[in-house]
C-alpha cells in the first residue's frame, strides 16, 4: 500500500532527524542523481557527457537539485544549475560550483525581470532537466516570476522535437497539496518522493502531472493516524479479498442483491449481474424486473430471500422505479450499494440507512448531487467526495480515471491503474456488481458485527484496482499506459475478472 501524508505531517517527521543531524538533504539528492543516470540510460545514451538541467528555486527542493547536479557532475555528467530565485540553499549551492556545475542565474538577486532567454537557451541543450523548484508547500497557483518560468518551461517541453525527461524533487513544481486542478504546472515523467507520498500524487487531477512515482524511505517517523491518501496495490487486495475456505457454504460465501434495469436499460442488469457473479460470491438474487437476466445468466437466483449486501439503481429509470427500488433494497438492512438511478432519490432515505452504505457517482452525477458543476468536480475531486460524505453519512466511490473514495470521516483512497478504454457504456454495472458483491462476503465474515464505512472504503478500493485491471486485460494494454491496447466492451471486462482475482499473490 502507498501512504499518502501531508506536508504538516511530513515537517514534523523530520524535525527530530534533522535536529540529530540526518542528512536527509543529501540521501534525497543522492536518491534524485540516481534516478536521474537511470533514466539516461533507459533512452540509450551514455552517462559521461550527458547534459542534464537542475532547476533550482528557492526552498529545500532547491537545495536537492543543487546537491543532485553536484552528483552528477562528479560522475561526467555536464550538469547546470538554473537559479530562479533571489536567493537560494547556500550549502548547495557550494556544493555545485566546487563540484564544477554550470550556474544560470534566471532571476536576478535583486529581484528584477527574469532571464527567460537565458533559461531555454540552457534547457533546450539538456536532455534531462531536474525540477527543484517548488515544493510541497502550495495552496494555490504560482506566483510571478516562478508562474512565468514554469509556463515558459512547459511550453518548451512540449514544443521541443526531442523531448527531456523530467525527474521531479517531491512533487512537480506547480501542483497543490491537495491535489486540486493546479495552474501552471511543470509535467514529469518521474516523481522522486521523499519519505512518504504526498496526497497530489495520488489524487486527480494532479496527479496527471507526476509520472511515475517513486518514494524513498528516509526512515521518518510518520504516524499512521495522519494518512491522507492511501492506494492499495496487489499484496492489498489479496489481502483483503474474502478467499474461500473449506468450511464454506453458499451463504457463508455472501449473497447479493441486485435491483438494477429496466425496460429502457435491460442490458445494465444483466452486466451488473455479472459484474457480481465474477467476484465470486456465494449467490446473486437479482430482484428486478428484467426476465432476460436468468436467459444471461443461469446461475442467479431470482427468488426473494437473505441478502447481506445490495446493489441497486443501476438502469433503473425513473425517480419513481428509483424510489421503491431503494426502499425495498433499504429494508433489508445490509450494506448498501448505490448507483446511477437511484442517486437522485438517495437524500430521501439516507440518513435513515439502517447499515452503511456507498454511492457510486462519476463525476457529472456527484456535481448534481451538490448543487455544482462538472468543471468544480472535476476540479477536485477529492473534496467534492469528502464534502457529499460528510454531509450525508454516506461513502462515495467517485468514478474517474483515478477513482476516489471517501468516507464520511474523512478517509481518502486514490485508485489509478484504470485503461482509458474503460470509458464505455455498461463498464459502470460491472463495477457496481463487483463492489456489491465483495461487500456481500466481507458481510459474511464480519456478521454479526457487520461493515463500517471504513471497511466499505476498502472494498471500493479493492473493487476498482481489480475493475481496472480486468479492463486492461480486455483491452489488451498495459496499466502504466492508460491509452495502450484497443477497444474493449463491459461484458469482456466481467470475462476477465475471474483471471484477476486468480493471479492475485497469495
Amino acid at each position: 500500500m502507498i501512504r499518502a501524508y501531508g506536508a504538516d505531517s511530513i515537517r514534523a517527521a523530520e524535525a527530530p532527524l534533522l535536529a540529530a543531524g540526518v542528512p536527509l538533504m543529501r540521501q534525497a539528492a543522492r536518491a534524485v542523481a540516481t534516478a536521474t543516470v537511470r533514466e539516461i540510460r533507459d533512452r540509450g545514451q551514455r552517462v559521461p557527457g550527458s547534459v542534464v538541467l537542475a532547476l533550482v528555486g528557492g526552498g529545500n527542493n532547491g537545495g536537492d537539485a543543487l546537491w543532485a547536479a553536484a552528483d552528477l557532475a562528479r560522475r561526467g555528467v555536464a550538469a547546470h544549475a538554473a537559479l530562479c530565485a533571489r536567493t537560494v540553499h547556500a550549502e548547495g549551492l557550494a556544493a555545485a560550483r566546487s563540484a564544477g556545475v554550470r550556474i544560470v542565474r534566471v532571476v536576478p538577486e535583486d529581484g528584477g525581470e527574469p532571464d527567460l532567454a537565458a533559461l531555454l537557451d540552457v534547457s533546450r541543450r539538456s536532455g534531462a532537466w531536474i525540477d527543484g523548484l517548488a515544493g510541497i508547500g502550495l495552496s494555490g497557483p504560482l506566483r510571478d516570476p516562478l508562474a512565468r518560468i514554469v509556463a515558459a518551461l512547459e511550453e518548451e517541453r512540449r514544443a521541443s522535437p526531442d523531448e527531456p525527461v523530467v525527474i521531479a524533487v517531491d512533487v512537480p513544481s506547480g501542483v497543490v497539496g491537495s491535489g486540486a486542478a493546479p495552474g501552471d504546472v511543470l509535467r514529469a515523467h518521474l516523481t522522486v518522493t521523499m519519505g512518504a507520498a504526498k496526497p497530489a500524487l495520488l489524487l486527480p487531477p494532479a496527479c496527471a502531472a507526476a509520472g511515475r512515482v517513486e518514494v524513498l524511505d528516509l526512515g521518518l517517523p510518520l504516524d499512521p493516524a495522519t494518512v491522507a491518501v492511501r492506494r492499495l496495490g496487489a499484496a492489498d487486495v489479496a489481502d483483503l479479498f474474502p478467499w474461500p475456505r473449506r468450511e464454506d457454504h453458499k451463504y457463508t460465501r455472501g449473497v447479493v442483491g441486485v435491483w438494477a434495469g429496466s425496460a429502457a436499460y435491460q442490458g445494465a442488469a444483466v452486466l451488473a449481474s455479472a459484474g457480481a457473479l465474477a467476484a465470486g460470491p456465494g449467490m446473486v438474487r437479482y430482484l428486478g424486473p428484467v426476465a432476460s437476466v436468468r436467459d444471461h445468466h443461469p446461475e442467479v437466483v431470482t427468488a426473494p430471500g437473505r441478502i447481506q449486501a445490495a446493489l441497486v439503481g443501476s438502469g433503473i429509470a425513473g425517480p419513481e422505479a428509483a424510489l421503491h427500488a431503494l426502499q425495498e433494497a433499504a429494508g433489508h438492512d445490509v450494506p448498501l450499494v448505490a448507483d446511477a438511478g437511484v442517486l437522485e432519490v438517495l437524500d430521501d432515505v439516507a440518513h435513515s440507512l439502517a447499515a452503511p452504505a456507498i454511492v457510486t457517482p462519476h463525476a457529472g452525477e456527484l456535481a448534481a448531487l451538490l448543487g455544482a458543476t462538472r468543471e468544480d468536480v472535476e476540479a477536485d475531486p477529492a473534496s467534492a467526495a469528502l464534502r457529499y460524505a460528510a454531509d450525508r453519512g454516506l461513502t462515495v466511490l467517485l468514478k474517474g480515471h483515478v477513482t476516489v473514495v471517501a468516507t464520511p470521516d474523512g478517509e481518502l483512497y486514490g485508485q489509478d491503474g484504470q485503461t482509458s478504454w474503460l470509458a464505455s457504456a455498461g463498464s459502470g454495472d460491472v463495477l457496481a456488481g463487483l463492489l456489491a458483491a465483495l461487500v456481500a462476503m466481507l458481510q459474511a465474515r464480519a456478521e454479526p458485527r457487520g461493515l463500517g464505512h471504513g471497511e466499505l472504503a476498502a472494498a471500493g478500493a479493492a473493487a476498482s484496482w481489480l475493475h481496472s485491471r480486468a479492463g486492461v486485460r480486455a483491452a489488451h494494454g498495459r496499466a502504466d499506459r492508460p491509452g495502450s491496447g484497443g477497444p474493449l466492451t463491459a461484458s469482456s471486462v466481467a470475462r476477465h475478472l475471474p483471471a484477476v482475482i486468480a493471479a492475485l499473490p497469495r
